[in-house]
């Protein structure tokens, strides 16, 4: 969005708000109208919490596919967006928040801005450990209880070690010398 459309829209909107406002209390009166403002702000809380947990479920899947969820993100976004829309009060925002729940609207959405959109995916950063642990980037091994064993009488007090000790003291593996 350009710079010189954001200060445009921050007068426009609550312009067109306070002219809602005032048309539709005009019409129907003011309790019913502020009625229908708290509403629209709980109908669209539920709205979110319906479509957001199945999109997580979709992004879920997605990546246990070993695919990227681009148009995933990029509906989680614009349902963030539709949430805020419906709990900032006026009518002219709940329209167009209730508009971003719509799949069809959100995929045209989606269509218009797929080529401008670049989701990177990057590696976890661990690897492997010595013993098959996953290696953190700061050198500690994360062992499973089934990786270790521990001699008998080994305590910290007694001067025995257990065999990931042994191999610290050989040397082997990576910072810390694990």
């Amino acid at each position: 969005m350009r710079f010189s459309l954001i200060p445009f829209l921050l007068l426009a909107i609550p312009l067109a708000e306070i002219a809602a406002f005032v048309v539709i209390g005009g019409q129907i009166g003011v309790w019913a109208t502020l009625g229908m403002v708290l509403l629209t702000a709980v109908v669209g809380s539920f709205l979110l919490r319906w479509q957001g947990i199945g999109l997580f479920n979709r992004i879920n899947s997605e990546m246990r596919a070993n695919r990227v969820p681009g148009r995933e993100l990029v509906h989680g976004v614009m349902l963030l967006v539709a949430g805020v829309l419906l709990l900032t009060p006026g009518f002219v925002t709940d329209s167009l928040g209730f508009l971003l729940f719509v799949p069809a609207i959100r995929d045209g959405v989606w269509r218009l801005v797929k080529n401008r959109v670049v989701v990177q995916t990057m590696s976890s950063g661990f690897s492997s450990g010595p013993h098959g642990g996953p290696r953190t980037p700061d050198g500690v091994v994360d062992l499973d209880a089934d990786e270790y064993e521990r001699q008998p009488g080994n305590s910290p007090g007694n001067g025995d070690t257990d065999r990931l000790s042994d191999h610290r003291r050989n040397g082997k593996g990576g910072a810390n010398g694990l």
